[in-house]
C-alpha cells in the first residue's frame, strides 16, 4: 500500500500519509452509549449517539486491516477523586453525579464497567488507550508524547460528543500543529442541534480546526491506494 492518499472532505480535500496518520477514537464508553447507563439517566437519547458505532466499527476495521495506528480514550477519574477537580465534581448540582453509584458502577471512575470502552470497539492489545481527566484528550495526558513518537501529523478522529470532548480535542490537536479529519458519521451528539453545529465550526472558514469527510470516503481510500 503506498502511505500517501487523497480523502475527498470539506472544505477541499485532505492529502495524508497513513505511516503518519492515526486512527483516535474518542470517549466511546458503555456509560455513555449504553441503554440504561448514566447518559440515559440524564435523560438522553443515547440512540443519537448509538448511531454511530457502526461507522466507527467499519473504519476501525479498514484501519487495523492497512495497519494504520489506533489510539483510544476514556473520560474518566481516579478512584479518590484527586484528580478531578471540585468545579467539576459540583457542576449540573446533580443528584447523581462523578464518583457516586450509577447503573453500570461509580461514575466517570477508572475501572468501573460504566468507564470501559463498549465491547463493540475493544481496543486491539496494541492500541494504546488514553486514560484522560477532562475532556480534552491531550490535557494532563502523554498522547502528545505517544504521537510524536510515532512521528504522527494527522489525526482521523471519531467519538462523542460532538461538541464536547471531540471538539475540545480537535481544538487542542489544532494548537500542536496537527491537522485532523473529522468524520461525521462516526462523530455524535445527545443535541441535534449542537451536532451541526459543532461540524459547522470545523471546516468553517476554510478549514479553521480541520477536515470534514465521512467513513465510507476513508476507508474507500486507504484501502485501495
Amino acid at each position: 500500500m503506498s502511505p500517501l492518499t487523497i480523502i475527498e472532505a470539506n472544505p477541499y480535500p485532505l492529502s495524508l500519509n497513513t505511516k503518519s496518520t492515526t486512527l483516535l477514537l474518542i470517549d466511546m464508553q458503555r456509560d455513555f452509549l449504553e441503554p440504561g447507563g448514566f447518559g440515559e439517566t440524564l435523560g438522553n437519547d443515547v440512540s443519537l449517539l448509538r448511531r454511530t458505532i457502526e461507522p466507527c466499527q467499519n473504519i476501525l476495521k479498514a484501519a487495523r486491516n492497512v495497519g494504520l495506528s489506533v489510539i483510544h480514550t476514556r473520560e474518566g477519574h481516579r478512584p479518590d477523586l484527586t484528580d478531578a477537580p471540585p468545579s467539576k465534581l459540583t457542576r449540573g448540582k446533580l443528584e447523581t453525579g462523578i464518583g457516586d453509584d450509577g447503573p453500570m458502577g461509580r461514575i466517570l471512575i477508572r475501572g468501573e464497567i460504566g468507564h470501559d470502552i463498549i465491547p463493540e470497539l475493544t481496543p486491539n492489545l496494541n492500541e494504546p488507550i488514553i486514560d484522560k481527566p477532562g475532556k480534552g484528550a491531550f490535557y494532563e495526558t502523554d498522547l502528545h508524547l505517544i504521537l510524536q513518537n510515532r512521528g504522527i501529523k494527522t489525526l482521523i478522529v471519531c467519538g462523542i460528543t460532538t461538541e464536547v470532548c471531540v471538539h475540545t480535542t480537535v481544538r487542542e490537536a489544532n494548537d500542536r500543529g496537527y491537522e485532523c479529519l473529522i468524520l461525521e458519521d462516526c462523530v455524535g451528539s445527545y443535541f441535534p442541534e449542537f451536532q451541526r453545529v459543532g461540524i459547522e465550526m470545523i471546516k468553517a472558514q476554510g478549514g479553521i480546526f480541520g477536515w470534514v469527510s465521512d467513513s465510507s470516503s476513508v476507508i474507500s481510500a486507504i484501502s485501495t491506494c
